[in-house]
């Protein structure tokens, strides 16, 4: 029974998109279109909720299990060369986690989308988009094999490509361009090539697996790769190589730019790329390969650098931004950047925790930003909103928890999740104090931007045309998922309650068996709780209200020393508005001298040159070659039978003379 629902999990949301993208220009109903796009999701979500309550009753080393849908690749079989690859679904602790999230969220934000789309003529194309994206992820996430699971990769790029540039006739700010130049589909392509250059360094370590170990599936891989001794060299580089391919899923320095000009598609693309798909894939596919990443310790410092680095670094450019969903996906990479340094310091448990908690929030405040732009007649701008509180409290109070969740703020689901990260990169073997000092730092800027959005979106005075514009409630369609999201961000930490605090971290312990083969080759060393533990939770406790704190009084009652500190701090405020310059040093360094290149060299010098010139060439000479022996045919008898005759001596000499 159960392996008949597997394929039904991916299988569900496939019918949806062939359905809606073949039929749905015929179906002028939106209410149809919109219940088959969000259904078929849901049946998704349903499918893997009774494999994952079936999994429940078993004993824990019966969670794991394959199941094999068709023979997909074989190659050279009988050669040392030969090569083979199964279209297989593996179920397990991880992979039904992910899945629930993937299709539990996506589910809501389907939801949410019949409302938000209403009117739009692509409602049908958006649909059957959201449907393929869903697809996509979750071949990812239940693949057996490495190259099913870079068709499931890929397959989000492609989706993520579609869906920013859904609007494509309108413009968008896009770091690298002019402002006011750019269109949807330039942010759409800049998120495609950014992630094509990380893909480059999954694609090199697939490689090497292959030539190290003969196999692309799981089993394979790690098994052989466990009997290795940490430090090994090609281990290093596949795992260097897989986070390469991750900063660029994940939007990680130095790869993360692509992720804040993905706000250029429609809200619900934002939610779903930011909470369940896309850019959970990178902490995924380490946390999957975690053994691997047990044997390359150096590797799990990079990982833990880059991570804590990221983390503080997008947070100090959203406390500038003004625009409602590029401040909320700064916040998104570095809420990213703490789940990678929970990779890092080998707290792999800790990071999927994190990534289950963040898709309830995330999804929460940006289908609630969804709901202010809706009501703001597609206005963006926080600084021309205020006031929205009265108008719209369902979505304030939900948009408040929300933040009061991603600022680590007990007991709700981000207070747990963070708090866990900040104690492993503390305590762990692999971390270090520096590491909680900057990881505590970054919570502390999440909640100062957090609640600078909050105060300057609903609270205060109305900063924008009350003769114009009457912002009211969204439709149900668009509440009850707010709701819905807002309860989950409030329990949703509860099943990783630590034991320092009377819990019993279920979640870590369904993970437990995945990380077993990584744990046994790290040799962690378990830590009681300790009062060093309970200090560090009071401080970052405190760091988050401090952050509250300051927002609240900077942007509702002191206005005036915001204008203050901008005027004292004037190039600092500069470089953070300006993103530290970062898409202009790239576009000066690697895109326009790109761009001149392949006109120059490749346009101009191989192409015209030398390939229209081969082309051209040889269409010269079969002209000139024709005319030459076009003079042969004169249309002249007498012409014709001394040419006969003259063959026939030249044939005879030949015969008589060889």
């Amino acid at each position: 029974m159960l392996t008949t629902l597997v394929p039904l999990i991916v299988l569900f949301p496939l019918a949806g998109f062939l359905f809606l993208g073949l039929l749905g220009t015929r179906i002028k109903n939106e209410t149809v279109l919109g219940l088959i796009g969000s259904g078929t999701v849901g049946l998704s979500f349903l499918s893997a909720a009774w494999i994952f309550l079936s999994m429940l009753a078993w004993d824990a080393v019966d969670r794991s299990f394959s199941v094999e849908l068709f023979p997909w690749i074989a190659s050279f079989t009988g050669t040392p060369s030969s090569f083979s690859s199964s279209f297989a679904y593996r179920i397990d602790q991880l992979s039904i986690l992910m899945t629930l999230v993937v299709t539990g969220v996506g589910f809501l934000i389907h939801v949410y989308s019949i409302g938000y789309m209403q009117g739009d003529r692509g409602f049908w194309r958006f649909f059957s988009y959201m449907n393929l994206f869903i697809v996509a992820m979750l071949n990812l996430v239940l693949a057996d094999n490495f190259l099913l699971m870079f068709l499931g990769w890929e397959g989000v790029g492609l989706c993520s490509y579609l869906l920013i540039g859904f609007w494509y006739t309108r413009k968008f700010d896009v770091g690298g361009y002019k402002p006011g130049t750019a269109f949807t589909n330039d942010a759409a392509k800049k998120a495609f090539v950014v992630n094509r250059i990380g893909d480059v360094g999954f694609l090199l370590a697939m490689f090497l697996m292959f030539d190290r170990f003969g196999s692309l599936n799981f089993d394979s891989v790690f098994g052989a790769a466990s009997v290795l001794s940490p430090g090994n060299v090609t281990v290093f580089w596949i795992a260097l190589l897989l986070f390469v391919g991750a900063t660029g899923k994940s939007a990680q320095i130095p790869l993360y730019v692509w992720l804040p000009d993905a706000m250029a598609g429609p809200t619900p693309v934002s939610a779903l790329i930011h909470a369940a798909t896309m850019v959970t894939a990178g902490i995924y596919m380490v946390a999957r390969c975690s053994v691997l990443y047990a044997l390359a310790p150096d590797v799990l410092t990079i990982v833990a650098i880059i991570g804590a680095a990221t983390a503080v670094f997008a947070g100090t450019m959203g406390l500038v931004q003004n625009d409602i969903k590029k401040i909320l996906a700064y916040s998104t990479v570095s809420q990213l950047g703490y789940m990678f340094l929970a990779m890092g310091v080998a707290a792999f448990g800790a990071g999927i925790f994190h990534l289950m908690t963040h898709a309830f929030f995330k999804a929460l405040l940006f289908l609630g930003s969804g709901a202010v732009i809706h009501a703001m007649h597609e206005e963006q701008d926080i600084q021309k909103m205020g006031g929205l509180k009265g108008a719209m409290p369902v979505t304030f109070w939900t948009f408040l928890i929300g933040a009061l969740a991603i600022s680590g703020i007990p007991p709700l689901s981000g207070f747990f999740s963070k708090d866990e990260i900040l104690w492993k990169a503390f305590s762990s073997d692999y971390g270090s104090p520096i590491l909680w000092f900057v990881g505590a730092g970054g919570a502390a800027l999440t909640a100062l931007y957090m609640f600078r959005l909050v105060t300057l979106t609903f609270e205060g005075e109305s900063r924008y045309d009350t003769r114009a514009l009457h912002p009211h409630e969204a439709p149900k369609t668009m509440t009850v998922p707010l709701i819905i999201l807002a309860v989950f961000s409030v329990i949703g930490g509860f099943v990783g309650i630590p034991e320092s605090l009377l819990g019993s971290n279920a979640l870590e312990h369904w993970l437990e068996p995945v990380f077993r083969p990584a744990n046994a080759k790290l040799a962690l060393h378990p830590h009681d709780p300790e009062l060093i533990e309970y200090v560090l939770m009071a401080v970052s406790v405190s760091l988050a209200a401090a952050g509250i704190t300051a927002g609240r009084t900077l942007y509702l009652k002191r206005k005036d020393l915001v204008e203050q500190l901008q005027a004292l701090f004037v190039r600092t405020y500069k470089v953070l508005w300006n993103k530290y310059y970062v898409d202009e040093v790239y576009d000066a360094v690697f895109v326009r001298p790109t761009v001149r290149l392949s006109e120059s060299l490749l346009w101009r010098g191989f192409d015209v040159g030398v390939i229209d010139g081969l082309v051209n060439g040889s269409a010269a000479v079969t002209a000139k070659l024709g005319q030459w022996l076009r003079r042969i045919q004169t249309g002249v008898a007498q012409v014709y039978a001394t040419v006969f005759l003259g063959g026939i001596l030249l044939v005879l000499t030949w015969l008589l003379f060889r």
